[in-house]
């Protein structure tokens, strides 16, 4: 099934995707960002470097230090931090409703993942599986 991948690019150098928001709820998963990095395979250098980088794209902390005790600390979304998460699962969630006719029609003129394009090659309408691929897009205004 054809997915949908959404970044949102906030500004010059400002980037706020899949793979960070990932990383933002393994945060609010784990209290730490150590282990949301180990969680998805991650070195903390790295783990570290992406939430720098997603509390310097906002006005307030996404993620915050919390003060130790016995284990030591760690860290944890702040209020913020977990409003910028489901706004991004917001957006992400009515893109796809949106685009789901479209993407079924891209799947079914998709080659086989086999390398296999799916017959002699002789498809008129431009699609496979009879999905045709030609006219007008949804909304009609080119966009």
């Amino acid at each position: 099934m054809a997915t949908l991948s959404i970044r949102i690019d906030l500004g010059p150098g400002n980037r706020l995707g899949p793979g960070k928001v990932q990383l933002l709820e393994m945060i609010a998963a784990h209290g730490s960002i150590s282990a949301a990095g180990r969680a998805l395979g991650m070195s903390y250098r790295r783990a570290w470097m992406l939430v720098e980088a997603i509390n310097a794209g906002f006005r307030q902390p996404v993620v915050e230090a919390q003060i130790g005790g016995r284990s030591g600390g760690g860290a944890r979304l702040s209020a913020f931090g977990a409003e910028v998460v489901a706004q991004y699962r917001a957006v992400e969630r009515l893109a796809a409703e949106a685009a789901a006719p479209l993407l079924v029609r891209l799947e079914g003129a998709a080659a086989d993942p086999s390398g296999d394009r799916g017959g002699s090659g002789d498809r008129p309408e431009g699609g496979r599986d009879g999905v045709p691929l030609g006219g007008e897009i949804a909304g009609g205004d080119g966009a």
